[in-house]
């Protein structure tokens, strides 16, 4: 598997995306940044009732496919979609994007997390700082925990305000069916990890009420998995995008919510027919998902 790839079980085990962070530990934000090869085909999928999003109609239905050059995952609320431009530009540097008689556009799906209350809510990710975490990008593992895009994130907003505890990114990767799935999670959710059976005593949903004024989409899990499992079909694409948002389903409580932004982007890398059986990639997928959760607590 070549050297680069070994101990590693981050999304950068997937063959030719790197990522990178800007963080800023004092305002409590920062951005991150998944560089991803070409060709490939990406969707997404958004189930929150409160996401905050750049460049995904592209990724519409009636849209022909684009190729995806890199995923930015932001702090900051819609303030934070800003940072794209500095990746922009540093893709134009490097001569990637859709080719067009005035150059090539870069073309840079964004999703933003609600972090505004933690830190310095009036300091939000620049485009100075997208330029940074797309610079830093690497193909080693990846950092978890309080970084980039998750350096405010929080869970269990449910519960509370003294039940708030700290997130932040998680992520996890593994080989399955002869390719490749990765998964990077910035958890920032209004819900609480699940422990036990999902309706214990230990669950915020337990009594179905809430010790948060819930009036304001502040909460957003965001998803990113990478495979090269050669899959072009976007429908198929869109049947992974299923398992991940089950994975978050069962690993948070509640998700989904309309105080939630909860996004899922699938890439798949290449070109060649489909090294893996699409349920078996998609199993995978619910597993990296899942374990990028967990990893994003334990690593906070």
């Amino acid at each position: 598997m070549g050297d680069r790839q070994l101990g590693n079980t981050t999304i950068t085990l997937v063959p030719g995306v790197e990522v990178g962070h800007k963080t800023d530990t004092a305002a409590m934000t920062g951005v991150t940044v998944i560089a991803l090869p070409t060709p490939n085909v990406a969707v997404v999928d958004v189930r929150g009732g409160g996401p905050g999003t750049r460049e995904t109609a592209v990724l519409g239905d009636a849209i022909k496919p684009i190729p995806v050059d890199a995923i930015v995952f932001s702090g900051g609320s819609a303030f934070g979609l800003g940072s794209v431009d500095g990746v922009m530009a540093e893709l134009e540097l490097l001569g990637r994007g859709v080719p067009t008689p005035a150059g090539n556009v870069p073309i840079v799906p964004a999703a933003i997390i609600f972090d505004l209350a933690v830190g310095d809510g009036t300091v939000r990710p620049t485009p100075q700082d997208g330029a940074a975490a797309f610079r830093a990008r690497s193909s080693d593992p990846v950092p978890m925990g309080s970084v980039g895009a998750g350096t405010g994130a929080t869970i269990n907003k449910w519960a509370g305000l003294a039940g708030i505890q700290k997130s932040g990114i998680g992520t996890f990767a593994m080989d399955v069916g002869g390719a490749t799935v990765g998964a990077l999670v910035v958890l920032n959710a209004v819900g609480a990890l699940a422990e036990g059976e999902l309706y214990d005593r230990h669950s915020p949903a337990a009594d179905l009420t809430s010790g948060f004024p819930l009036n304001v989409a502040q909460n957003t899990t965001l998803m990113c998995i990478v495979t090269d499992a050669g899959i072009t079909d976007r429908n198929e694409l869109r049947r992974i995008a299923i398992r991940a948002h089950d994975a978050l389903g069962a690993t948070i409580v509640p998700a989904h919510t309309r105080y939630d932004g909860d996004t899922a982007f699938i890439i798949s890398t290449g070109t060649e027919a489909s090294q893996g059986d699409v349920d078996i990639v998609a199993e995978a997928a619910f597993r990296c998902v899942a374990e990028s959760i967990r990893l994003a607590v334990e690593h906070a």
